[in-house]
């Protein structure tokens, strides 16, 4: 027997609606790359993107067409992404710090008809836009007053200021399959060519109503939110959407991301969380300590992307009184996996112990399934402290890439069911608390044991000395791998290989600990601000530990 309950696609566009009626005298306020302060209201937003919709069909586009931006944070990138996927258009964010033939190929694979840019990209999509093969149209994210006179190098350049003047705001958005897609995010790609994870309107709602959980990201019509994650980088995690969903003022931080521009954001709009990846983090932080600031109105923030160290967890926490969220998720998670939000027994632990949980990437937000498995695909059990290869699997999981690229993706388990294999080497308490102690192809075996880079690195940005910290595989001749850290000095910052070394003691196994140090300038970053290991070991693939 079926129940009997409406049939209500789950549409992206019902958000802006939400927003819209609901929430209409909520503030977007944005930071643009003209220079200024924008700021306007869901209403404003909605009829700005009715108006949109309404250019968009008049570019002659069919449905599930893709729709490229190369754009910062900002009130247009959202209004794109309400028009775009509202219409029945598929919302393909570009990462504009690839490199161009990366971008000519992801544009290219994805069959992107229409590409909006910021003024920022402008030389870029000059250099590009004669090699693409399907773009129809290039639009600069701006008014006519502000395009600069070498945008002609881009011919049949449109102006998006001009485009939704030219509409009026009347506009149904239609209805259709809520398994329909709805926008389209490529992997970095570290290892060949990028691949398309392609989102549906259903599997975007759904992960959007876990992340506005109180135990997930906990966000209300109280909030005011800055995503400082990307909008380009996997949805900005959702906050685009959870925003319009609760009514929470959203503040965008436009191209400027250097700390002092990101606390007098924070500050000006009385922000109440924010979310971004750690090496953003070091550099507001840099700047508060730096100057004897502090926040006040900044309440928690989400730190995800990469492993958040301990110690910027404890300053968040101790010295400024922020609230750390340790998130975790992927691109082909849509992103968000688990959060370590703590649950009642850990609120009655000393500070060391609310630290050591909290260090952890958390439990998983319901609509998640994970578990790890042994080299023999067998499962491990909670609790059991064995590292294990972390599995996934749930409604805004990956299925398979755009266009089938690289083939199925997931493994069968014993009844037939998919599970994806995240990459990562991971554990899982008796609480359900997961913490990666690894990627796969990063683990150091020494020996034939394991170690775990993630946990030496953490060690080593706890030392007051070091900016960044970064652990790979050397090679050894007796050992075959041993721990080489790769470590920047914070400016001005003084420290040897030997004070390093024996800040570890007593810290970690004293077989774990590094052999050598090595100083360099720059850790190079990939475009969503994670370290490149694999770029590191290119770089010091001839160096050779001593053997004693």
């Amino acid at each position: 027997m079926l129940g009997q309950m409406m049939q209500q696609p789950l549409l992206i566009s019902s958000l802006l609606v939400h927003a819209e009626r609901h929430h209409g005298e909520r503030e977007i306020v944005s930071r643009r790359v003209e220079g200024d302060l924008h700021r306007y209201t869901y209403r404003e937003l909605g009829a700005r993107a009715r108006r949109l919709a309404n250019a968009l069909d008049g570019l002659g586009l069919a449905m599930s067409d893709r729709v490229g931006t190369l754009a910062w944070n900002g009130y247009r990138h959202m209004e794109l992404y309400y028009a775009v996927s509202g219409s029945g258009l598929v919302l393909h964010t570009l990462n504009p710090r690839l490199h161009p033939d990366q971008i000519v190929y992801i544009v290219d694979h994805a069959e992107d008809q229409v590409l909006f840019f910021d003024l920022s990209f402008l030389p870029l999509m000059a250099a590009v836009a004669g090699r693409t093969s399907t773009v129809r149209h290039w639009v600069a994210m701006c008014d006519r007053a502000h395009l600069p006179a070498d945008a002609a190098k881009i011919p049949g350049l449109l102006c998006y200021e001009e485009l939704i003047d030219a509409q009026h705001d009347r506009y149904d958005w239609p209805i259709f399959d809520e398994n329909g897609a709805s926008s389209l995010c490529y992997t970095s790609g570290t290892t060949g060519n990028p691949k398309g994870v392609l989102y549906s309107h259903r599997s975007t709602l759904l992960h959007s109503y876990a992340a506005a959980l109180p135990d997930s990201l906990n966000c209300s019509a109280n909030d005011t939110i800055l995503p400082v994650v990307p909008m380009f980088h996997v949805n900005a995690w959702g906050l685009p959407y959870v925003a319009c969903m609760t009514g929470a003022k959203i503040v965008f931080s436009g191209p400027a991301l250097d700390g002092k521009s990101l606390y007098e954001l924070l500050e000006g709009e009385q922000v109440t969380v924010s979310a971004g990846v750690p090496t953003v983090w070091q550099g507001l932080l840099a700047h508060v300590q730096g100057n004897g600031l502090k926040f006040s109105s900044m309440k928690r923030t989400v730190i995800g992307g990469s492993a958040c160290p301990p110690a910027m967890l404890r300053t968040f926490g101790e010295e400024f009184g922020v609230h750390v969220l340790h998130a975790w998720g992927m691109t082909e998670m849509s992103p968000l996996g688990t959060v370590c939000s703590l649950k009642p027994r850990h609120q009655q632990m000393d500070k060391d112990g609310r630290c050591a949980v909290m260090a952890k990437q958390g439990r998983v937000v319901y609509g998640v399934d994970m578990k790890i498995v042994d080299d023999d695909g067998n499962n491990l059990p909670f609790g059991s402290e064995k590292s294990g290869e972390l599995l996934v699997r749930g409604p805004w999981i990956v299925d398979e890439y755009f266009k089938g690229e690289g083939g199925n993706p997931l493994r069968a388990d014993a009844a037939g069911r998919g599970w994806f294999p995240t990459g990562d080497v991971a554990t899982i308490d008796a609480d359900g608390y997961m913490y990666i102690t690894d990627r796969s192809k990063d683990v150091i075996k020494s020996g034939g044991e394991w170690i775990g880079s993630i946990e030496l690195e953490n060690i080593a940005m706890a030392h007051p000395a070091v900016a960044m910290a970064a652990c790979i595989a050397a090679h050894h001749p007796k050992w075959d791998e041993r721990p080489l850290l790769v470590v920047t000095k914070k400016p001005n910052a003084e420290v040897t290989k030997e004070e390093l070394l024996a800040f570890f003691e007593g810290k970690v196994a004293k077989w774990w600990i590094p052999d050598d140090v090595a100083f360099v300038e720059v850790i190079p970053l990939g475009a969503t601000g994670k370290m490149q290991k694999n770029k590191l070991r290119e770089q010091f693939k001839d160096y050779r530990l001593p053997s004693a």
